[in-house]
């Protein structure tokens, strides 16, 4: 659950849902693993000229990932030229037009768009904005394996009631409060329900 008034940094997959207008103050940067295991899928099918999209594509995200890494492992003094320049390149790479193959266009199309908004490599022009969303969905694991092992998930009612419940304790626990079951008791305890911290 995402309050309406969060303004903060949402690192998502590439689910449309994550497009909707309701997201507008929410800067979605893209997860690049997710976007990096789309251009493998494309590529493993072309051949030739078919490669000539995705292949310089894959290259540059991973230059960007791996300069990411290196920044916040050892810091990169040349950094912010480092990130431009890329940053120049996968402008170029991504800029609108026509190609022959389907796949690539889809690719470029969707890409293209989510790089004119910023999404796509956020993280060079802010480092402190991770590249994917693999903590998250680490965090999110045992929840996911609670409910399909649990009855809650054997209606729409209950999978959805069980993944609000889990979001609210998930952010109690990230937001460092000292007692769960306290501060569940207080939200139950509101007349009107308020802003959890995220």
């Amino acid at each position: 659950m995402i309050p309406a008034d969060y303004e903060g940094v949402m690192v998502t997959d590439r689910g449309s849902s994550y497009d909707a207008q309701a997201f507008d103050n929410v800067m979605p940067p893209k997860c690049l693993s997710h976007i990096l295991r789309s251009l493998r899928d494309v590529l493993a099918t072309k051949r030739g000229r078919a490669r000539d999209f995705g292949e310089p594509l894959k290259g540059l995200l991973q230059d960007a990932l791996a300069l990411w890494h290196a920044h916040r492992d050892d810091g990169v003094p040349e950094f912010k030229a480092e990130a431009e320049t890329l940053y120049a390149e996968l402008t170029y790479h991504l800029r609108d037009r026509r190609l022959q193959d389907p796949d690539n266009q889809r690719l470029l199309n969707e890409l293209g768009w989510h790089h004119d908004r910023e999404n796509l490599v956020r993280f060079l022009a802010d480092p402190r904005i991770e590249p994917t969303n693999n903590r998250a969905e680490r965090a999110l694991r045992p929840a996911v394996i609670a409910r399909k092992v649990s009855q809650c998930s054997k209606s729409g009612r209950g999978a959805d009631a069980f993944a609000a419940f889990t979001s609210v304790i998930r952010t109690l626990m990230n937001a460092g409060a000292g007692s769960v079951v306290d501060e569940l008791s207080k939200l139950f305890r509101l007349t009107q329900p308020q802003h959890v911290p995220t």
